[in-house]
């Protein structure tokens, strides 16, 4: 992190995606969990923005922010029949919470041995798009953390595809 970003907003923003995240997974009502992960989306760009990724932040907002959340509450409201349909169960896997700590221990194993590129050069990323796009693809730079979010976001996919699917053709 830069010595320049400011701690307290780098909190508040942190919390925030860890808020929306929690509120997407816990809300009841999937109308709600779209609003909580367009929550999450605009934390995350502020994030973006803190660290100086203008670029980064700016497509999250355009992307992730607008383009994935409205899509989502547009998807919900053409596919829901009945207001009771937008209720989901509170239902307890215990396969899917195996997966999620296996996940999550993956995570904090690549994390922990991951280190990070020097932010001395943060500026620099910015203005040139060529040294960005070597530095977003480097062995060394941001090809983990691009990785980790192609991973989630195939996840994410699976499990909305799987979660849309009608019970009663087995």
């Amino acid at each position: 992190m830069p010595d320049t970003v400011n701690g307290a907003a780098f909190l508040v923003l942190a919390a925030m995606c860890v808020g929306g995240a929690i509120g997407m997974i816990v809300a009841k009502n999937i109308v709600h969990s779209a609003f909580w992960v367009l929550e999450a989306s605009i934390a995350v760009a502020g994030l973006f923005f803190l660290l100086r990724a203008d670029y980064v932040a700016l497509v999250q907002i355009l992307v992730y922010a607008v383009a994935v959340a409205v899509l989502m509450v547009f998807s919900i409201m053409i596919t829901l029949r009945r207001p009771e349909d937008a209720v989901r169960p509170r239902d307890f896997s215990p396969i899917a919470a195996i997966v999620a700590v296996g996940f999550c221990a993956v995570m904090f194993v690549a994390l922990r041995d991951y280190h990070p590129v020097a932010t001395q050069s943060a500026v620099a990323w910015t203005s040139d798009i060529a040294t960005f796009g070597r530095l977003l693809f480097a062995a060394d730079g941001w090809a983990l953390p691009f990785e980790i979010a192609s991973l989630i976001l195939t996840v994410a996919l699976v499990g909305a595809v799987w979660w849309t699917k009608d019970g009663g053709d087995e």
